[in-house]
């Protein structure tokens, strides 16, 4: 059987970006994860040691994160390569990675790719 878990709107300051300036001075930026995994035994033994962490989850995005990257692109690969090392019973990561207020020369609120693998 599988279960779902979501981390909804995962705020980080980061230095990705195609232009050296918003590598040098940075943005914000707003990750989420829907995590599908096998339960297993998790909730038969209520043991949080067989689940997929979110804590853990978190701080594996986090430290993602606070690469360099260019692309928000290869963003959203890395955390979900990182997350499945991390947990062998996931099957199924989506990932979306939102640039804030992204410099595009008017108003613009957010910019997002979503990626699943």
């Amino acid at each position: 059987m599988l279960y779902s878990i979501e981390l909804h709107d995962m705020e980080f300051r980061a230095y990705h970006g195609c232009y050296d300036l918003e590598q040098k001075v940075g943005n914000r930026f707003r990750v989420g994860l829907k995590i599908s995994a096998e339960l297993g035994e998790v909730a038969e033994r209520d043991d949080v040691s067989l689940a997929v962490n979110y804590l853990t989850v978190y701080e594996v995005v986090a430290r993602v994160m606070q690469r360099k990257q260019r692309t928000i692109e290869a963003v959203a690969q890395n955390i979900i390569q990182a997350v499945r090392r991390e947990f062998g019973q996931i099957a199924e990561v989506e990932c979306r990675v939102s640039k804030l207020a992204p410099p595009l020369g008017g108003k613009v609120g957010a910019v997002s790719v979503t990626l699943r693998g």
